[in-house]
């Protein structure tokens, strides 16, 4: 580990005894350092080195993010608060090995996938997304929704338990843009 990148876990760790706040610029598992992307001291991301983060992304308060199954976060992202997204699920194979559970390395039952959240997508509030979704470009994930694992489309808003696709985040921002058309050019380079 780099001196920088032990000095940013310290600093990182010794934030949460203060109070919870975004701690601004995240190294990646590969070494790269994105100035732009906030994690909150109290987001508890497990397996970091299996998290492929891209700039620009929010991370808020009081989440976890499980990527030991792998885990794509796109550019632009906001994750709020207590939400929970998971690359995988032991429950069944606790009840199937039961008290030796822990006895044995190669569970029956132990589910791993990898999860991909497309560019500038919204996952609100308390929801969970579980292990194998496939969020694309510019969806919206309501608060307090549990999404299946499946792919889902460009542009989808996702309600519900279990959620699914109730809307378009387009028709949502049509009006933003018409009243502000000198941000449509920057809308429509991720957008495309």
């Amino acid at each position: 580990m780099s001196p920088n990148g032990f000095l940013d876990k310290l600093r990182f760790r010794l934030s949460g005894w203060i109070r919870p706040r975004m701690v601004v610029g995240f190294v990646r598992g590969d070494g790269v350092r994105l100035m732009r992307t906030r994690i909150s001291n109290t987001t508890r991301v497990e397996s970091p080195q299996r998290l492929d983060v891209d700039e620009n992304v929010f991370i808020g308060h009081f989440n976890f993010i499980d990527a030991s199954g792998g885990l794509t976060i796109g550019e632009g992202c906001q994750i709020t608060n207590y939400v929970s997204i998971l690359t995988h699920s032991s429950h069944i194979a606790i009840r199937l090995y039961g008290a030796e559970y822990l006895d044995h390395r190669e569970h029956v039952g132990y589910l791993k996938k990898p999860s991909v959240i497309g560019p500038y997508c919204f996952v609100g509030p308390h929801s969970v997304l579980m292990p194998g979704v496939s969020l694309g470009k510019g969806s919206l994930v309501r608060a307090y929704s549990f999404v299946p694992a499946g792919d889902y489309p460009d542009f989808a808003i996702l309600a519900g338990n279990p959620a699914r696709v109730v809307g378009d985040t387009r028709e949502m921002d049509a009006p933003w843009l018409a009243e502000h058309p000198e941000l449509k050019p920057l809308y429509e380079d991720w957008a495309r």
